[in-house]
């Protein structure tokens, strides 16, 4: 088992890849002067992973690499061993990251990834949790843009709440204010993944379509949640609402997070998301067009023939993504409106200042995996599959403030938001 001695604080695993090349230049810039982070670059490559670290200037140039081929399980044990948390952006997860789940789980390693798969977190719970909690293991997957600022962002406002009304937000609203960056190459190949199994596998829709699908065993019951495909009017936020492309995995993670932390959101607790798209005719129809797209999207993906097509023509080739200039514009306003029960209606705000998809997702999962390894105890959180807010809490929030450009604040109720 893994513990204090470990050569590193984290292996960031995929360093090679888009989003592991931006976590590395993070690292460095965040922490490269701090010896009491150390960390090295892993991945199957020694030569791509060496032109990274040369592309991290004189900063990174003693970075250690670590390579082994993440198919073979004694390789994977032999990497793990050697640091307290692995941090993985090798997806789609459901193809490619078992083995280094299994792997961390045997040997009391913690995890972190960017994960968006529900099939496949479900798979990782019932196959690993009793193992995580006897090897101490801290497993948390969904470290992302999906799923770190809905889970906390919900966490954030129900503390906020409880110390003025000694009661949590038993319904949460979180509307997509603003957001510049589309999703991730790597969230579109998870999704596509995903039809794929669906077509496959009759269980893997029964998960996507149970709002508990996430739950600990025994707790994967609840009150009927609000629609997962809004396409109405909230008067709550005053605009016209759309599906929102994350929320299928954001609203389970909160759900899990509610339940792993002995329902501190409440039983009864309800949660959704949305984009908003404005008032009057020209939100209608914005709304209307939105949700016409993503269900053009779903369908396509759904279908073999177009499948493979998406496949070939849509995700970014490897090592692909989006300029330096369209990571730093992007940027994103998440608003969470919640009620208690006796009505009561609280407002707080999470914003991100780089894109989703790749600029803040990088800073958050470094964050994430830096949290894990050097702030969180194992008397705070044993081993087991965790969600973000339920293992890391108030730390992850002042780190995500603090070091990569978060913001969690609470407003007043207002007519516009």
């Amino acid at each position: 088992m893994t513990g204090p001695g470990a050569k590193y604080d984290i292996i960031v695993w995929g360093a090679s890849g888009f989003v592991g090349k931006l976590i590395c230049e993070y690292l460095v810039a965040q922490y490269g002067g701090d010896p009491s982070v150390r960390w090295a670059m892993g991945g199957r490559s020694q030569s791509k992973l060496e032109e990274v670290r040369t592309g991290l200037g004189t900063a990174g140039a003693d970075i250690p690499i670590i390579t082994g081929d993440a198919s073979d399980a004694a390789a994977l044990e032999s990497i793990v061993q050697q640091t307290k948390v692995v941090l993985t952006t090798v997806g789609p997860y459901a193809k490619y990251g078992s083995e280094l789940v299994a792997a961390c789980v045997k040997h009391g390693v913690g995890y972190v990834d960017l994960a968006g798969e529900a099939q496949w977190i479900r798979r990782m719970i019932d196959v690993h949790q009793e193992e995580a909690e006897k090897t101490g293991a801290r497993i948390v997957p969904c470290c992302g843009f999906d799923s770190v600022p809905s889970d906390l962002g919900v966490f954030y406002l129900n503390n906020q709440v409880k110390k003025k009304t000694n009661a949590p937000c038993t319904r949460v609203k979180m509307r997509v204010k603003a957001m510049k960056g589309g999703a991730s190459g790597g969230t579109i190949a998870s999704m596509i993944n995903m039809m794929e199994e669906m077509g496959r596998d009759k269980q893997v829709l029964e998960v996507m379509r149970d709002p508990y699908s996430l739950n600990p065993d025994g707790l994967r019951d609840g009150p009927k949640q609000p629609s997962g495909t809004p396409i109405e009017y909230d008067k709550d936020a005053h605009t016209w609402i759309a599906p929102f492309v994350m929320a299928g995995i954001n609203t389970r993670v909160v759900q899990r997070t509610n339940a792993l932390l002995d329902y501190a959101y409440g039983e009864e607790f309800l949660y959704d998301e949305a984009m908003m798209m404005g008032e009057g005719l020209t939100g209608r129809l914005s709304t209307y067009g939105l949700a016409g797209g993503l269900g053009g999207f779903v369908a396509a993906a759904a279908f073999g023939p177009t499948r493979n097509l998406m496949s070939r023509f849509l995700l970014p080739k490897p090592g692909e993504g989006p300029s330096k200039e369209q990571r730093e514009n992007g940027f994103y306003n998440l608003v969470f409106i919640g009620t208690t029960a006796d009505d009561q209606t609280f407002v707080s705000r999470v914003t991100g200042d780089k894109d989703p998809g790749y600029g803040s997702t990088a800073k958050i999962i470094s964050e994430c995996a830096i949290c894990l390894a050097k702030d969180i105890t194992s008397e705070q959180t044993g081993g087991g599959i965790w969600t973000p807010a339920a293992a890391m809490g108030d730390q992850l929030v002042d780190r995500l403030e603090k070091n990569a450009g978060l913001t969690f604040s609470m407003e007043e109720v207002a007519d516009q938001y």
